[in-house]
């Protein structure tokens, strides 16, 4: 029997209009909300290395998502789409998890969450470059904005330049290859389903994932407390996993272009959980950088979706294009 043959369909019956979508999705979102903090948690002693916590999370993600691809007998990728499936394995599996458990050994959530606001506003971005679209001005000015607001943001925390030659370097090269791979997803997402295309990342990206896994181990055996065997777990099930489903079940329901904006929320409630979980002292400097950065990644997103024509007619597809390219959140 071929999967293929078997494969569930992705359409499904016309969903009615409601709140129920906005609400999924801001689910979704709480759930990856944590993931900064779990991560420095899970970091913070040394006693896991952040090459385990950040391979050995996806090889657990990996056997979940197998699990549902295979049970519900969803369709294997073709061609093209192979391509489209590593490029997110990439940013959303590989580079992401990677880079910011690197990057968070050595600074607070609180801080990583700034810089990680000006993650919408680089997806939409890649998603311009990538599909080829010509935004309205305002679109770049609050993109642009967004960026230059979190470089200064980390110049001002790191005491200078100098400081960019570490983790804030490790944060904004997380930034850049989630975006890329989020943007990819989206695409991705319109032929071979939503979660479906994390699904099968992360199943894609295993076998180099185990093997990252089993180099940390022979390097440092993981020897953490209950509390970093917690966060790895948590950051294993639910923000590789459990989340995306949520996430993308408010956007199947929609509308996509009001439940995509929900992630702006976001860095707001990591901050939060940064202060309540971890005890960090929150400055002024860390508020105004995340209201600035947050604003502006909100205008380029608003300023995108206004500035994408949907079909003719203005039919309920409409704000589809618009909204893809925000289908993923870390």
């Amino acid at each position: 029997m071929k999967l293929d043959d078997t494969a569930t369909p992705l359409s499904a019956k016309p969903i009615p209009p409601g709140s129920s979508g906005l609400w999924w999705g801001l689910l979704g979102v709480t759930v990856f909300s944590f993931t900064v903090p779990f991560t420095r948690i899970a970091v913070e002693d040394g006693s896991i290395s952040p090459l385990f916590v950040g391979a050995g999370r996806a090889v657990a993600a990996a056997l979940l998502a197998g699990g549902a691809l295979f049970i519900t007998r969803q369709k294997v990728p073709r061609g093209r789409q192979w391509f489209q499936v590593a490029v997110v394995a990439g940013g959303a599996v590989a580079g992401f998890p990677l880079l910011t458990s690197f990057a968070l050994t050595t600074v607070p959530a609180s801080h990583g969450a700034v810089v990680i606001a000006a993650l919408p506003a680089a997806t939409a971005v890649a998603a311009v470059l990538r599909t080829g679209e010509r935004p309205v001005r305002s679109f770049w000015l609050a993109a642009g904005g967004g960026t230059l607001a979190a470089l200064c943001f980390a110049l001002f925390q790191g005491g200078g330049f100098d400081a960019l030659h570490g983790s804030d370097l490790l944060l904004f090269a997380a930034v850049l290859v989630c975006a890329v791979g989020y943007a990819e997803g989206g695409l991705l997402s319109r032929s071979l389903g939503s979660w479906q295309t994390i699904s099968w990342a992360l199943v894609l990206a295993s076998p180099l994932m185990v093997l990252l896994t089993g180099l940390a181990v022979a390097q440092q055996p993981p020897a953490g407390a209950a509390a970093q065997w917690g966060a790895f777990a948590y950051l294993s099930v639910a923000s590789m996993f459990l989340g995306f489903i949520a996430w993308y079940r408010g956007l199947s329901i929609g509308p996509m272009a009001q439940v995509s904006q929900v992630q702006l929320a976001q860095p707001v409630m990591t901050i939060c959980w940064a202060a309540a979980i971890l005890h960090e002292s929150i400055g002024w400097q860390t508020v105004l950088g995340g209201v600035i950065v947050v604003g502006c990644a909100l205008l380029a997103v608003r300023a995108r979706n206004a500035g994408v024509p949907g079909p003719p007619g203005g039919g309920p597809g409409s704000a589809r294009p618009a909204a893809r390219a925000q289908t993923l959140s870390p």
